[in-house]
């Protein structure tokens, strides 16, 4: 077929949003996840961007749309629109900047506030290489994600650790939630159907059949 291209077919098409203050390292996560790069000198994100990337899970070709948007205040007017059909969300702190972890309860709230409140949610905790500047312990973060029943991992997005587990991670408990929905409505098929190529799976009003494990620091 003419103009064909691989990349544009998927199984399933999931968006995350990345929520966090500025300079923890969202948009460098991105970039990390979605082009294998980093940038030192990366500045501050304007207004809101997106990146993606398509990843095998369970057998499924999952493509995942990644929101990235300013942390300061006076862009805050956007989050309607930037949260609005997010399906998972990775939520940042910068682990040597203990103000940004302390931010971490007003992010979740106006997360919840605008999306359903069972939608999967994992804690960040960014700069993991920066050991000696810590001020944000392992235990902290653990703590939060486990009262809030969030997903938490440390991340380096300068070393590429943990970057592709965490959004992996996330994709992957976004489309069991969505395959067991399909399987309780009662869709013989729902383990091998693929839906219409670009629809995008909505896991809202899912309060019955969902329950976060609680955190996961593996």
């Amino acid at each position: 077929m003419a103009g064909y291209r691989a990349e544009d077919e998927y199984d399933y098409l999931f968006k995350l949003v990345l929520i966090g203050d500025s300079g923890v390292g969202k948009s460098n996560l991105l970039s990390r996840f979605t082009k294998n790069e980093f940038n030192l000198e990366s500045k501050s994100t304007i207004g809101v961007e997106f990146a993606t990337r398509t990843l095998n899970i369970d057998g499924k070709v999952i493509k995942a749309q990644i929101w990235d948007t300013a942390g300061q205040e006076r862009y805050r007017a956007i989050t309607s629109a930037y949260y609005r059909g997010a399906v998972g969300a990775l939520l940042v702190y910068d682990v040597t900047r203990r103000p940004t972890f302390e931010s971490a309860v007003r992010w979740l709230k106006e997360l919840r506030d605008h999306t359903d409140p069972n939608m999967v949610v994992m804690l960040i905790g960014n700069k993991s290489d920066l050991r000696h500047l810590v001020a944000v312990s392992t235990e902290d973060g653990k703590d939060f994600a486990e009262r809030e029943s969030l997903y938490f991992m440390e991340t380096s997005a300068l070393e590429a650790t943990n970057v592709d587990n965490a959004f992996t991670e996330v994709l992957t408990q976004i489309y069991r939630i969505v395959r067991k929905k399909a399987v309780e409505a009662g869709d013989e098929t729902a383990t091998s159907s693929v839906p219409s190529k670009g629809e995008t799976i909505n896991v809202k009003d899912d309060t019955s059949t969902w329950k976060r494990l609680g955190c996961c620091s593996s």
